[in-house]
């Protein structure tokens, strides 16, 4: 089913837990002004808007694609973000991007998992979680066959990513 329009970006932001997808997809939203990038991360429709587990066939995989789709057709380019692990959400996304009419992009955050416990320990939410769930939830450098991701590499800044993903959406 084609979703958006000519118009519309698409992009997809996976990466391991304190990597810095949210942040990147907050930074880009607020770039982009009001009425124009909507955000969708897997954190707040998993974990907060259904209070669901991470496995396999769980309701935000669903809801996630709803939702994207419900965006794109309103004329809003899409973030998609979250540890988004591929064996749970990879044939979501490939389904959603193959569908989407506008542009699609899709990055992969490949950061060590030291570094993602520095990161996680600088954010205002630290205290929620800490090294064992992230060591749980870590897959390493696991990319969606398909989807052609881009890396962001460790030696990405913040910056450095925002910048590169706003040009290569064109919006530099």
């Amino acid at each position: 089913m084609v979703t958006g329009t000519s118009q519309t970006m698409l992009i997809a932001l996976r990466g391991n837990s304190g990597s810095g997808k949210t942040t990147v997809a907050r930074a880009l939203q607020r770039q982009r002004g009001r009425d124009q990038l909507a955000v969708i991360s897997q954190d707040v429709v998993r974990g907060e808007v259904l209070w669901a587990n991470d496995r396999a066939g769980n309701p935000a995989i669903g809801l996630i694609d709803v939702m994207a789709r419900y965006a794109l057709d309103r004329g809003f380019s899409v973030v998609v973000e979250g540890i988004l692990h591929p064996d749970r959400y990879g044939d979501m996304l490939r389904r959603l991007i193959g569908d989407h009419n506008g542009r699609s992009l899709a990055y992969f955050w490949d950061v060590p998992f030291e570094e993602t416990l520095r990161r996680h320990a600088t954010k205002p939410k630290a205290a929620e979680f800490g090294e064992a769930e992230m060591r749980d939830w870590w897959y390493g450098a696991a990319y969606v066959d398909g989807l052609a991701e881009a890396t962001i590499e460790v030696e990405e800044t913040l910056d450095d990513a925002i910048r590169r993903i706003s040009a290569d959406c064109g919006w530099a």
